[in-house]
């Protein structure tokens, strides 16, 4: 923050965001939301660190009124690259995506999935896939490695570890909750590896000539698809320069690409996702409001444990719903009884974890979600005034509840692309391929709490 404690300083570096000091007001909604939501600002002090510490969430971008704060923009870059003709295009959705972006359009909070493949389809992507299905090869790596831990007395609580900007929070501030991270890349991460990987080889195109775009809620995905050691395809083919991720839109962004490319997204038809990597269950689509991934997780997760499925009228976890800042529940998963928590914005998680090292609370495993709402409340999704905020978050996160309540696949294990591909390419989750392709491993980095640069 500047003296007045007015305004958030970003580094120029900063691969999310980015500030038009000349917009700026100083109206302070960017330091209320750092401060007071994320708990960012409060966490250090900047004559230690001697630069600014950011999580990339964006939150700050979406309480800022003149769009002075807002997000790195590559959607021009990637109008720029869908003329060349000596690339071939895919573009992946994440589950938030499609129940925001409507607003833009005057449409509401349904999903508008067909629409954007349809538009995209239309300025040039050849391939459109769903990032549900990525969300879906996370939970059964997720699933199988909370089993593990459980049945071989491994480190627990297993906290989830999708949301990029959360990662990050815990490699700065709670480092010594690193162990305690599943393993796990994130959706986006993972369908972008299969993309560079497996459907590279199956489709025979050439990985190096793979653009790989990916629209996101979020403005962390921006910073977490620069780690190095989340980007497996140059290592699989042993060639140097592939990136599993070339680029990522948020949805402003990708309203944005589609009205400058003159698409009248209302009047577009209905088109299906590409495949293979194509349409995921509805418990991939979860990941896409808080509590969603807890719950994806708990449906595979008692597939594994007892060798059969839940009854329909237990696949729904009432338990785990809601939108309190954290939530808890003991939960019957069969063999196993799991203590669980989900923590709906960063500045739940704070409390959670001091209570967690003084033994005051114990938990066999907890989501963490760094925006309200989860993925729907992202930092790169539409716009809302203070007295919309509420409810449309809540709109857009009961629409893809209601989806998930008329979805004819509801667990992620039996998704048939997701079973194709580890019949094919990964074999079972968590073998040598699978973790080599789908996992990864963090970094204590409170050493930026002490004004060291080590990267």
């Amino acid at each position: 923050m500047k003296d007045n404690g007015l305004e958030i300083i970003y580094s120029d570096d900063n691969p999310a965001i980015e500030k038009d000091d000349d917009k700026c007001i100083e109206c302070g909604y960017c330091v209320k939301a750092c401060r007071d939501e994320v708990t960012v600002a409060k966490m250090y002090d900047i004559n230690k660190t001697k630069k600014p510490i950011c999580i990339h969430c964006g939150q700050c971008t979406n309480l800022c009124p003149t769009e002075a704060v807002h997000e790195r923009l590559d959607y021009l870059k990637v109008k720029s690259e869908l003329e060349r003709k000596d690339i071939v295009k895919t573009i992946s959705i994440a589950p938030a995506v499609r129940v925001a972006i409507g607003e833009a359009f005057s449409l509401g909070e349904e999903n508008y999935e067909g629409k954007i493949v349809s538009g995209l389809k239309k300025i040039g992507f050849d391939y459109v896939f769903d990032i549900t299905f990525g969300a879906d090869l996370t939970i059964m790596e997720e699933a199988m490695e909370l089993v593990n831990r459980i049945k071989n007395k491994g480190i627990l609580p297993m906290f989830t570890s999708c949301c990029p900007a959360w990662v990050q929070y815990a490699e700065i501030f709670y480092p010594e909750f690193l162990p305690n991270l599943s393993s796990c890349k994130s959706p986006i991460t993972m369908q972008s590896t299969m993309i560079k990987t497996y459907f590279s080889e199956k489709e025979k195109i050439d990985a190096s000539k793979i653009l790989n775009v990916v629209v996101a809620p979020c403005t962390a995905k921006k910073k977490e698809v620069k780690r190095k050691e989340i980007n497996r395809a140059s290592d699989y083919f042993k060639i140097s320069g592939i990136n599993d991720t070339d680029y990522v839109l948020t949805t402003r962004e990708l309203i944005s690409l589609l009205n400058e490319s003159n698409i009248d997204f209302n009047s577009l038809p209905s088109k299906e996702f590409s495949s293979p990597l194509g349409k995921g269950s509805s418990a991939g689509l979860l990941f896409g409001k808080t509590g969603g991934v807890m719950e994806a997780a708990l449906r595979t997760a008692y597939y594994f444990l007892n060798g059969k499925d839940l009854e329909e009228d237990a696949i729904k976890f009432d338990e785990v719903r809601g939108i309190e800042g954290v939530r808890e529940a003991t939960l019957d998963l069969g063999k196993v009884t799991l203590r669980v928590a989900i923590v709906n914005g960063m500045k739940y998680a704070v409390s959670l974890l001091e209570k967690i090292k003084k033994k005051e609370v114990d938990y066999d495993f907890i989501e963490v979600m760094s925006c309200s709402y989860g993925c729907v409340g992202g930092g790169g999704e539409p716009k809302l005034t203070l007295l919309e905020m509420k409810e449309r978050k809540k709109s857009r996160l009961e629409s893809i509840e209601k989806e998930d309540k008329i979805a004819k696949i509801r667990l992620c294990h039996q998704n048939p692309e997701i079973k194709e591909i580890y019949e094919k390419f990964l074999e079972t989750p968590s073998s040598k391929k699978a973790k080599q392709l789908l996992h990864t491993s963090f970094t204590d980095k409170s050493y930026l709490l002490r004004g060291e640069e080590h990267e």
